[in-house]
């Protein structure tokens, strides 16, 4: 490729034979077929003239973000700095696509697959000294440049941004601890003269802080030692055999291992009481993001999370957010804004100490508070129903896949492969609304879960419940296996309100619903809108939805004239006037190539642009090439096209790239048709006169 050797575009393979398993003899397809290897980028990289993928216009789009990010510049070379860039990009695509798909970073099968495509790219970042969570907002480049011919990106933008950042900021918590330990490892082998790591430490370093063992042996490597992997891999297959699968990013921090050590466990008495006295049993002082150490004080100001021997606090878990309230001592308060279980059987009250100290040994009120408590209870409750009232509508498929319950949401995952009507969701509200109406009391039984699955009780994730179970009844249409705590009765629930109804991955859906004063709250809110366009579109109640179709339609009208009027003043040649005619009569003759590249009027849009550029070239005749360029909403905006003759001899993509890059930006397309655009206005008149050097390079040869 222009002399430096060929580059391949496709691969024939002939796919004829199958291998189901491992061994296993072949068998022959029922369809044969052939497949080219002919990707998408490779064939934009030959449309655009580039010779590396990276240098096509969405993943170069991706690495400059990520350079950016980086403070770094990106070169294109095999440099360790531009392989992190390639590697970010590429990877932040991979993560953005497959999250829309619905796969979640988790410890197996796929979306294990994903977790590491995540890590990696995270520990790229790191090497390159970024030290904040970074891939979301590649992951939001990636929805910018393809979310118009992906909608799903699009729709689902949100999530994806969390579920990245949120990931990253779990796994910087383990890197951070793992790169500490594994220092101190390699310090000690530098200085004994040692080469390799042992399988011991890196096995250890996974099965007790999360640390890869891939990532040890990378950063390993790194100071020119070696990991004994196969060693180390064979360690963790024997801790998986004997205590189950491990969570590579479960990173349990040792303060927490400690303190369940000291408190053992914590018994919830939250089903009966909102209010409890307890001896606090341990406490554990939080740093920064990872810092938590075991203290026997916790003073005014600091953060700490408390240990106790029986609580009401509620921990999370099934879908239920842990309870908030206060814990207060002879000797100080504290205000708990979270309750977490992190290791083994104790409740952890995550708090901030607002007055005085708290002591390990004192007598502690814990009080939960009533309203958010109340609040959840109704959220929960309000899910049981709903999910039977799914079941109903849908059908039996309609399983629960997960959920989310707290004061103020109401989240509900389950099976359904195709968008809700609104007569379904209608019927859904209705269901559970009759529910409520009934004020049935809401009954919970202690049983064997065996006794409970043949009275018919439902169990959403069977394997987390233990030989004895908690059974909640809210009429016979719906009995589950529940370990949250609920309303008194289905009266207390209040109001139920769909709020939304959407898509999550393939053939799951998500509902968020209200409930009680917070459905009420989104009723007025929704009113206060109504009202506020009834006054703006100046409608009567009742005549809204026509009258903002007649102010759309009105709307559609004026932007067809602004576009033609728009496209007159391009064709008169803006300030300088004259017209077409006087813009033709500023072409240029270089090597047999009628060249013209003029400014418009500021204001034009880039279809004006294309447009125009496309007209003027083809009244030039014969090969030609014309860039058109104006400033529009503070950017300038730049349109090339050239003749389907002239392109064997001119690329439209690469000719736009130094034209773009003297402005701040960039660009590219087809040979014969390329657009581009920059942030620094000031240069666009430099910018067009380049496009003749440019023009006159690539037909003399410099």
């Amino acid at each position: 490729m222009d002399g430096r050797g060929w580059t391949e575009i496709w691969n024939l393979v002939f796919m004829q034979y199958d291998r189901p398993e491992k061994d296993a003899a072949v068998v022959r397809l029922p369809a044969p077929c052939i497949d080219t290897g002919a990707g998408l980028e490779r064939l934009a990289g030959v449309l655009q003239g580039v010779s590396s993928n990276y240098d096509t216009d969405v993943l170069r789009r991706l690495i400059d973000r990520a350079a950016r990010l980086a403070g770094k510049t990106y070169g294109g070379t095999g440099g360790a700095d531009d392989v992190s860039l390639r590697v970010i990009a590429d990877h932040a695509r991979t993560t953005a696509f497959l999250l829309a798909e619905g796969v979640m970073p988790d410890r197996q099968k796929r979306e294990y697959v994903l977790r590491r495509v995540m890590r990696r790219a995270v520990r790229h970042g790191h090497r390159l000294g970024i030290e904040r969570p970074f891939l979301h907002e590649v992951v939001r480049e990636v929805v910018e440049a393809m979310g118009e011919d992906y909608p799903e990106l699009g729709e689902r933008a949100l999530l994806l941004a969390r579920v990245t950042e949120g990931e990253e900021e779990r796994f910087r918590a383990t890197l951070r601890r793992g790169i500490r330990l594994l220092d101190e490892q390699l310090e000690a082998l530098r200085a004994t003269g040692g080469r390799q790591v042992s399988a011991a430490v890196a096995a250890d370093l996974y099965t007790t802080y999360g640390f890869p063992v891939d990532l040890t042996a990378v950063i390993a490597a790194e100071h020119g030692l070696g990991v004994d992997v196969a060693g180390a891999e064979e360690i963790v297959r024997g801790a998986e055999r004997a205590d189950g699968p491990i969570d590579p990013h479960a990173a349990v921090d040792p303060a927490h291992r400690a303190i369940a050590g000291l408190a053992c466990r914590t018994e919830f008495a939250g089903y009966e009481t909102e209010r409890e006295t307890s001896r606090i049993l341990g406490l554990v002082r939080l740093g920064g993001d990872t810092e938590r150490s075991i203290v026997q004080v916790a003073r005014r100001g600091e953060r700490a999370e408390i240990a106790v021997a029986r609580t009401p606090f509620y921990a999370e878990a099934g879908g239920q957010v842990g309870d908030v309230g206060v814990v207060v001592a002879a000797t100080g308060r504290a205000l708990v804004t979270d309750a977490q279980r992190p290791f083994g059987e104790v409740t952890l009250h995550v708090a901030l100490v607002e007055e005085g100290e708290l002591r390990v040994g004192q007598e502690a009120t814990l009080e939960v508070d009533r309203a958010a408590r109340s609040a959840t209870r109704r959220n929960h409750s309000a899910t049981h129903l709903l999910h039977w009232a799914l079941r109903t509508v849908l059908g039996e498929h309609a399983q629960q896949k997960g959920s989310r319950v707290g004061p103020d949401v109401l989240r509900f995952d389950f099976a359904h492969n195709q968008p809700m009507t609104r007569a379904e969701i209608e019927r859904v509200e209705d269901l559970v609304g009759a529910k409520i109406l009934t004020n049935a009391p809401i009954a919970t039984e202690v049983l064997p879960r065996a006794e409970a699955r043949a009275r018919g009780a439902m169990a959403i994730f069977e394997e987390k419940y233990g030989e004895t179970v908690r059974m909640v009844s809210m009429t016979a249409d719906s009995v589950e296996l529940c370990g949250g705590t609920h309303a008194g009765r289905l009266g207390d629930i209040g109001l139920f309100k769909i709020l939304s109804e959407g898509g999550t991955a393939a053939g799951v859906r998500r509902i968020f619903a209200a409930t009680g004063t917070n459905a009420l709250v989104w009723v007025r809110e929704l009113e206060h809108e109504m009202a506020r366009a009834r006054a703006a579109a100046k409608a009567p109640s009742g005549d809204l939805a026509e009258r903002i179709e007649k102010l759309l339609a009105h709307e559609r009208q004026l932007e067809r004239r602004v576009a033609e009027l728009e496209r007159q003043v391009a064709e008169s040649g803006g300030a300088a006037g004259g017209g077409a005619a006087a813009m033709l009569a500023g072409a240029r003759e270089i090597a047999g190539v009628k060249v013209l590249a003029r400014r418009v009027a500021d204001g034009t849009g880039m279809a004006t642009l294309r447009e125009l550029a496309e007209k003027l070239r083809d009244q030039l005749g014969g090969p030609a090439a014309v860039l058109l360029a104006a400033v529009a909403e503070g950017k300038a905006s730049f349109a090339l096209m050239v003749s389907k003759s002239a392109t064997t001899r001119l690329k439209a993509g690469a000719l736009i790239k130094p034209v773009a890059a003297l402005v701040g930006g960039s660009g590219g397309g087809r040979p014969d048709m390329a657009q581009a655009g920059g942030t620094e206005v000031a240069r666009i008149d430099e910018a067009i006169a380049a496009l003749y050097a440019e023009v006159e390079q690539a037909l003399r040869g410099g």
